[in-house]
């Protein structure tokens, strides 16, 4: 009798976690898809493509950077609408190659600091700390 409580308690905690893998906002693959590309990069693609360049300049060691990779970053919407707008860089601003001048240009001194640039490098908007679901869409739709 033990063993089959067993068994079906594991069973139950089983399902539970394929049940939750299984969300909608955080399947595999959905969300914003970061490019590995230089800056200089893809400022060309976004001159070629008439495209903006959301950038998520952070650290290896920044908390809110990190929930925001986990959380907001993989928001089906929020990628659907970034991966069609922008071409979008992750950069880490201290083990980058870009990262340190990225800091420089766009003076970044807290993380993250989300920037939206044009294709000549030109900064069209620039925010800093977490942000949710919602303000993302928002930043998003503040920009042409």
């Amino acid at each position: 009798m033990k063993k089959i409580i067993g068994i079906l308690a594991l069973g139950l905690i089983t399902m539970a976690f394929v049940v939750k893998s299984e969300s909608p906002k955080e399947k595999e693959g959905e969300g914003i898809k970061f490019k590995s590309l230089s800056l200089e990069k893809a400022k060309a693609e976004a001159l070629e493509n008439d495209q903006l360049i959301f950038i998520d300049a952070h650290t290896s060691w920044c908390g809110p950077c990190k929930k925001m990779a986990a959380t907001s970053f993989k928001n089906t919407e929020v990628g659907e609408l970034y991966n069609e707008k922008f071409i979008n860089l992750k950069i880490d601003c201290e083990l980058d190659a870009d990262g340190p001048e990225i800091s420089r240009l766009y003076k970044v001194h807290a993380y993250p600091t989300l920037l939206i640039i044009d294709g000549t490098g030109k900064l069209i908007k620039q925010v800093v700390g977490f942000k949710s679901e919602d303000q993302l869409i928002a930043l998003a739709n503040s920009v042409d």
